[in-house]
């Protein structure tokens, strides 16, 4: 498992697999400390999940570095992906035991309550786009319900895996409560069909989603999908312009273009279309690109060069199915993984930048003459992960909040995950949900108890 610096395309350092014995001694191992784990007290595992807020803040910027030379965030955008992976731990700390407190039921004339369980060792299958607070946002709440967690992370970012697991032992977590395992893919399905397993989540692809759901499914085992996104970002006339523009490029771009709730389809009225588009390419061609380890740069590189082979393969395959290239459009000649922001637009039904996901620094212009049009366009995609939608008018507000078919709808904002809020998408952007009292409770036995 090699971890290369998408910025110069050197490898910083190589790891060999885990084996099948070491495999399955990793997963005894799970096993047998869920047993002693589940009856640890809330406040004892609060205690845990604080320390690890505490290492996180207290080392962000050697975080942020680690993530930044392995998968090519900005690194201010990395030193606050730490910070924010403390916020998760404080916060399922703070809130865990009172979401999992036995709720009473009135049933007389017997005594009746909900119980929340842990359900023992839950794999997790996590993306390299953020290394830290995709597993974060699982392991708080899974281990502060009681359960042990076993990470199979991208194999591009073995170091950040590495740095986790090592994270949440100093932290004073018992060794087997959380580990890492550096597998490859192919190996997953031996892992989630071993009966030691109880449950699987995943973040990451269609393909590799509708997979994991297939093996769990026949199983009979729990899953959470976080799967891909085509977000729309609306505007309609009453929208604050110059504020909907400057969200707009930061919604396209945040973390050099690559994650499931970046905004990609920008569905705009025709009214303010034209002010829109010229402000949106004047502030996409303003970006500077460039080593995410300076402090100056906005978008740094994909993280891997087939990413950018992929990209560049969409675009390419949209603007000869008919899409006009209003800005970049191309791979940068320089070392690393770096593309050019660019912006499309009179985009065709058949092209790749209407019907998937684009990866990376690419906006995808709309143009709509009514908020049917907008919601219709918006809703048109396999997807259903976030949108969001700009205007002043509380009754577009409202038909925006009912109609939009999406797990996440923000109102004149950026979408963007919360600890406090449940997150995860509909249709094809999965299933289930992580954060907020309803991520805690997806990985818990929810037992109805009656006492006579």
């Amino acid at each position: 498992m090699r971890s290369i610096n998408p910025t110069t395309g050197q490898e910083n350092q190589a790891f060999a697999e885990i084996d099948d014995a070491e495999l399955d001694r990793r997963v005894g191992r799970a096993e047998s400390t869920f047993r002693d784990w589940r009856r640890t007290t809330f406040a004892h595992r609060a205690a845990l999940l604080r320390r690890a807020a505490e290492i996180l803040g207290a080392e962000k910027q050697n975080f942020g570095r680690l993530m930044t030379t392995e998968m090519g965030k900005t690194i201010a955008a990395a030193v606050a992906e730490a910070e924010k992976c403390a916020l998760g731990c404080r916060y399922y700390a703070e809130n865990g035991e009172r979401f999992l407190t036995p709720e009473p039921v009135d049933t007389p004339p017997t005594r009746s309550f909900i119980a929340y369980h842990p359900i023992g060792p839950v794999l997790a299958i996590m993306p390299w786009n953020f290394p830290f607070w995709q597993v974060i946002r699982f392991a708080a709440p899974a281990l502060m319900a009681g359960n042990v967690g076993l990470l199979k992370h991208a194999s591009n970012v073995p170091q950040c895996a590495l740095a986790l697991e090592d994270l949440f032992l100093r932290a004073g977590f018992p060794e087997g409560v959380f580990q890492t395992l550096l597998i490859g893919s192919d190996r997953v399905d031996r892992v989630l069909r071993d009966p030691r397993i109880r449950a699987a989540t995943l973040t990451g692809s269609e393909s590799a989603g509708s997979r994991v759901a297939a093996s769990a499914g026949a199983l009979i085992k729990k899953t959470v999908l976080e799967l891909g996104g085509s977000d729309a970002f609306l505007v309609m006339p009453s929208a604050d312009l110059d504020a909907a523009i400057a969200t707009a490029v930061k919604a396209r771009v945040i973390n050099n273009g690559q994650s499931c709730i970046a905004a990609k389809r920008f569905i705009v009225h025709e009214r303010v279309a034209d002010a829109f588009e010229r402000g949106f390419v004047q502030r996409m061609a303003a970006l500077r690109v460039g080593d995410p380890l300076d402090e100056a740069t906005d978008v740094g590189p994909l993280a891997t060069a087939q990413l950018v082979r992929d990209l560049h393969a969409q675009v390419e395959a949209s603007r000869e199915a008919g899409a006009r290239v209003l800005l970049g459009g191309q791979p940068i000649d320089r070392p690393g993984c770096f593309y050019e922001p660019t912006v499309l637009s009179d985009i065709p039904v058949e092209s790749p930048a209407f019907r998937d996901e684009l990866f990376g620094p690419v906006a995808s212009l709309f143009r709509v003459t009514s908020l049917d049009q907008a919601i219709e366009l918006a809703n048109s995609t396999r997807f259903g992960l976030g949108s969001a939608a700009w205007t002043r008018d509380t009754a577009e507000q409202q038909r925006l909040i009912d109609d939009l078919d999406a797990g996440l709808v923000f109102i004149n904002g950026m979408v963007a995950s919360d600890p406090r809020l449940p997150f995860g998408g509909v249709k094809s952007s999965g299933f289930g949900r992580e954060l907020a009292a309803a991520g805690i409770r997806e990985f818990v036995n929810i037992k109805s108890v009656t006492i006579a």
